[in-house]
C-alpha cells in the first residue's frame, strides 16, 4: 500500500547552473510547498541539488539555499565532473533510503513541474515509475536537434533497445525501483535505457517542453553524440550482427565477381581494369576500419566494466531534516 503522502525527493543535476538556479530554487520550493499544503506530499520532502563539478558558483548557491532552509534543500558535491548520467544516479542512490518517491528533473526546467503533481498521484495510484514525456520538440529545439534527436530514438529502437519515445530523464521513481536501479553498478551509464529494464508498474505523463530560463544547453553537438554512441553501444549488440551480415554479403559479391571474370576470360574478353580494383580495395579497406572501429567501441566498454573505478566520488553532502544530520 502507498503512503498517502509519501516523502519525496527532487533530484536535480547541476553543471554551470548559476545563471538559472535562483529561478530554479524558487520555483521548485514554491511547488513542493504548494504539495505540502495540498496535503498531496509529506512535509518533509525536500529539494536535493547534485553539483557535478561546476567550474561557477552553483555549489556556493546550493550551499546558501541550504544554510537559509535546511529543511527544503539538500545538497550534494561530486569531486570532479563525471557527466550528467553519474551525476543523476548519484542524486537517486543517495535519496533511496530516506524517501518514499523521488522525481528526477533537469536544472533549466525547460520540463514542466506541474506534471510533479500527476506523477505522485500516478503514485499514489500505484504506479512504481511514471516518465515525463514531451508532446513534440516544435517549440523549443532546432530542426537539426529536433530531427537528429528522434532519429535516435528511432536508430534505438530498430536496434532493439526499449526506450520510452522523446522521454528525457523527467520521471518519478518509487522506493522499489530505486533500490531495483541500485543492483546495476555498471560504468557505462545509460538512465533512458536501464529504467525499462526494471519493471515495475508503469505510466507515462505527457507535458509541454518550454525555453530555459536562463543560461545556455551544456549538451553541446559532441556531448550528445558521445551520449548517443553511449546508448547504443550499451544496450544492443546490433552493431557487431551487422558487420557479420555485411562480411557474408561482400563475400558472396566476391565469389560472384570472381565467376564473372572467369566467364568473361575464356569468352575472350580482356578483364579491364584497374580503376575497379582500386576502387574494391579503399572500399573493403574502409569497411575494415569502419568495423574494426565498431568492435574496438565494444572492447573498450568491456575495459572500463573490467576495471570497475568508481562511477563517482562525493566531496560533501548536505542532508539535514527533522531527526538527523547526516
Amino acid at each position: 500500500m502507498k503512503s498517502d503522502r509519501p516523502r519525496l525527493a527532487v533530484v536535480v543535476p547541476c553543471y554551470n547552473e548559476e545563471e538559472v538556479l535562483p529561478e530554479t530554487a524558487k520555483r521548485l520550493s514554491g511547488k513542493i510547498q504548494q504539495l505540502i499544503n495540498g496535503q498531496i506530499i509529506s512535509e518533509k520532502s525536500k529539494i536535493f541539488f547534485v553539483d557535478d563539478g561546476s567550474g561557477d558558483s552553483t555549489w556556493s548557491l546550493i550551499e546558501k539555499y541550504h544554510m537559509e532552509n535546511p529543511l527544503n534543500f539538500g545538497g550534494i558535491k561530486l569531486s570532479r565532473n563525471r557527466g550528467h548520467q553519474n551525476a543523476l544516479l548519484c542524486g537517486l542512490l543517495a535519496v533511496k533510503d530516506h524517501f518514499d518517491a523521488a522525481v528526477s528533473i533537469d536544472a533549466d526546467l525547460q520540463h514542466d513541474i506541474n506534471v510533479i503533481d500527476k506523477m505522485v498521484e500516478k503514485y499514489r495510484a500505484g504506479y512504481e515509475i511514471v516518465y515525463g514525456v514531451r508532446y513534440d520538440r516544435k517549440k523549443e529545439d532546432s530542426f537539426f536537434k529536433r530531427s537528429t534527436a528522434q532519429g535516435f530514438y528511432r536508430f534505438m529502437r530498430f536496434l532493439g533497445v526499449d526506450v520510452v519515445y522523446n522521454h528525457a530523464d523527467f520521471r518519478l521513481m518509487g522506493k522499489n525501483a530505486l533500490k531495483a536501479l541500485a543492483e546495476y553498478d555498471e560504468v557505462n551509464l545509460f538512465l533512458r535505457g536501464i529504467i525499462p529494464l526494471l519493471g515495475f508498474k508503469t505510466s507515462i505523463e505527457y507535458h509541454t517542453c518550454t525555453e530555459r530560463l536562463a543560461g545556455t544547453s551544456k549538451y553541446t553537438i559532441r556531448k550528445m553524440l558521445k551520449f548517443a554512441l553511449e546508448g547504443i553501444t550499451s544496450f544492443s549488440v546490433k552493431p557487431i550482427r551487422m558487420i557479420t551480415f555485411l562480411g557474408i554479403s561482400l563475400f558472396i559479391v566476391s565469389i560472384a565477381m570472381i565467376v564473372y571474370f572467369f566467364v568473361r576470360y575464356f569468352t575472350g574478353h580482356t578483364i579491364s581494369g584497374w580503376a575497379s580494383i582500386i576502387c574494391s580495395l579503399w572500399g573493403i579497406g574502409g569497411l575494415i576500419l569502419f568495423s574494426i572501429g565498431i568492435v574496438g567501441e565494444y572492447i573498450g566498454k568491456i575495459y572500463l566494466e573490467a576495471k570497475r573505478r568508481p562511477r563517482f566520488h562525493v566531496e560533501k553532502l548536505l542532508y539535514e531534516d527533522k531527526n538527523a544530520v547526516i
